[in-house]
């Protein structure tokens, strides 16, 4: 199976060239105690045995900065590819998805919530953002939502207004799983699946969500795939936000994904994510 993470991060060392700008104004806790850099995410795919993966930006590191996620991947073409984050409010949003696209990255991020910024930030939907997502749209540029359930809502008025945009949820955004089947908790999430451009990152966040309160793993991702489709769920580690290696996440998401039937789990693993990034497409495993 070829192995492709779609979602982890790279920390610089070099403070210096890289200078700190987190999004909420202080940097997250794990980017701290545990950061990686281009280097060691290299070395962590290869020990995880990991063809490619992409490097999102650091949101809670660098912000609108990302001048690293641009160094690693030029650094490591052959492995990564890299997605960008932008503030969409700003009057210059366009011009800066050209410049990002231009430097050999593909795709941005809007971060609306996170560990330094709790809850659902409401700027998600503001018309100021409309020329992003129209621009995203027409070139076909997808975009990375880092958000929770409460700002679904406003996604569905996104779509309805950009119906041919793709996105991703990162970490399936955040949904309540504690109550179990049939999921009413997180049914919102589920109804997104009627709008074809939704992707899902199923990231090692949501197996730990997946296990809590009455909710079993097997059970949540039958329903998962039953309404959204294997083509639309992307695995991503998380790493080095999530706890522990980049192989012992790698074997945790083998283990709970070994309920679904191999080809599900080898679009899950990687044919999803080369669909929405054909830069990623032709690695030998």
């Amino acid at each position: 199976m070829n192995l492709i993470d779609s979602h982890l991060h790279a920390i610089a060392s070099d403070t210096l060239k890289y200078p700190k700008s987190p999004i909420g104004g202080h940097q997250s806790a794990w980017s701290q105690s545990h950061p990686v850099d281009a280097e060691g995410v290299i070395k962590a795919l290869d020990a995880a045995g990991i063809a490619k993966a992409v490097v999102v930006q650091a949101s809670t590191v660098y912000g609108h900065d990302n001048s690293y996620v641009v160094d690693t991947v030029r650094a490591y073409p052959e492995r990564l590819v890299g997605v960008y984050s932008i503030d969409a409010l700003a009057p210059d949003a366009v011009e800066r998805i050209d410049h990002w696209e231009a430097q050999g990255l593909h795709g941005f991020r809007l971060f609306t919530t996170g560990t330094t910024m709790p809850g659902q930030s409401d700027w998600l939907g503001h018309k100021d953002s409309y020329p992003a997502w129209a621009h995203a749209e027409k070139i076909g540029i997808p975009v990375c939502l880092q958000m929770t359930m409460q700002g679904l809502p406003t996604l569905r008025t996104l779509l309805e207004h950009f119906p041919k945009s793709r996105v991703l949820l990162d970490h399936c955004a955040r949904p309540d799983l504690d109550d179990g089947a049939p999921y009413k908790a997180a049914q919102a999430l589920f109804d997104m699946a009627q709008f074809g451009g939704v992707h899902l990152k199923l990231t090692n966040r949501t197996l730990a969500a997946a296990t809590e309160g009455h909710s079993n793993p097997a059970t949540f991702l039958e329903k998962l795939v039953s309404t959204f489709g294997a083509e639309r769920i992307a695995w991503g580690s998380n790493f080095p936000a999530a706890e522990g290696s980049l192989h012992e996440l790698v074997a945790t998401a083998r283990d709970v994904l070994s309920s679904l039937s191999k080809d599900q789990q080898a679009m899950i693993f990687g044919g999803t994510v080369e669909r929405i990034y054909p830069a990623l497409a032709g690695v030998a495993a």
